[in-house]
């Protein structure tokens, strides 16, 4: 590959990577507030199907990010972007720490009292979903490239969607279970936010996959990559 070839595959990589970055620190940020998305009505177990957090609106993002990084760069560069993602959350919730020790002035357009209300769940909602973010997204890569090895590089739709399935799966648990254990969320919503949950990114995954076949295109077309090919960085 050509000097200027690997430049431009850098930057690509560096901006995914701050693409990855924003949508899991900022689906840490906004988790309180929930919607209910309704394509029909329906309940599960007390609570509307899709009755989910816009916490969840981001993530389907950060595992097709690592889905494209994991089939062009490989194993290790998808890693590092999960590593680099679960540092930059923390480092959030340091920054959030400091801000909440500050005293607000009288006259502040926030106070207090609403900046605490607004932020204060946040270290817990980070501590709970990095826990099960880092578990689910070394799976995601793991199972990616399982089946990637499995079928010689092609049916990329078979690893997208089987790796992501089973990640988000164990994703939704954990971050739900331990944020009912820390009492942030009621026990007797577990069950439903659960499913909603995990059925949400399972329809999200499914619609992505075009765009994950869309993104391999273009590098392929652009880097002239074969099938089951991949970028060094080196």
């Amino acid at each position: 590959m050509q000097l200027k070839d690997k430049l431009l595959a850098q930057r690509i990589y560096l901006f995914l990577g701050s693409l990855f970055i924003t949508s899991l620190v900022v689906s840490n940020l906004i988790f309180q507030k929930f919607f209910y998305w309704y394509p029909f009505e329906f309940e599960v177990f007390g609570n509307k199907l899709f009755e989910i957090s816009v916490g969840i609106l981001p993530y389907p993002i950060t595992f097709l990010i690592t889905d494209l990084i994991s089939e062009i760069y490989g194993k290790k560069r998808a890693n590092e972007i999960v590593v680099a993602g679960i540092f930059a959350s923390f480092f959030s919730v340091a920054i959030i720490l400091a801000a909440d020790f500050v005293p607000a002035l009288q006259n502040s357009p926030i106070n207090d009292t609403t900046f605490t209300n607004v932020f204060s769940k946040t270290i817990v909602a980070v501590g709970s979903s990095m826990l099960a973010y880092l578990f689910a997204q070394f799976i995601d890569i793991k199972i990616y490239h399982f089946w990637k090895d499995l079928t010689k590089g092609k049916h990329l739709w078979l690893r997208n969607n089987f790796s992501t399935w089973l990640s988000q799966f164990i994703d939704t648990f954990s971050i739900i279970g331990l944020l009912c254990i820390f009492e942030v969320l009621p026990w007797s919503s577990f069950k439903g936010l659960l499913i909603s949950g995990f059925l949400f990114k399972v329809l999200v995954a499914a619609l992505d996959t075009p765009f994950l076949y869309f993104g391999v295109y273009l590098f392929r077309k652009r880097f002239n990559l074969k099938v089951n090919e991949e970028i060094s960085l080196l």
